[in-house]
């Protein structure tokens, strides 16, 4: 299973919440910040529907495969500051 960490960190004057490099909009506290954090993470654990997908690869390669729509990861909010 996949485990997505959002860190809660300082950012562009303020408090955003980050994940992979990829930084969330910035929040004026870091209460804010954690708050935001932790709705993103309950809405990555809600199921969807399984569904057929296709995506490129990095090398331009089409690939078709099905998606669980109960394959969520599991999410934690972590305070890095």
């Amino acid at each position: 299973m996949t485990k997505v960490v959002y860190e809660i960190v300082e950012h562009d004057g303020g408090w955003a919440y980050k994940f992979n490099k990829v930084f969330s909009e910035t929040y004026p506290t870091h209460a804010a910040a954690h708050a935001a954090a932790e709705r993103a993470a309950a809405e990555q654990r809600v199921p969807g529907n399984t569904e057929e997908i296709q995506f490129e690869d990095s090398k331009g390669k089409w690939h078709e495969e099905t998606a669980r729509g109960s394959d969520r990861p599991s999410t934690e909010v972590v305070d890095k500051s």
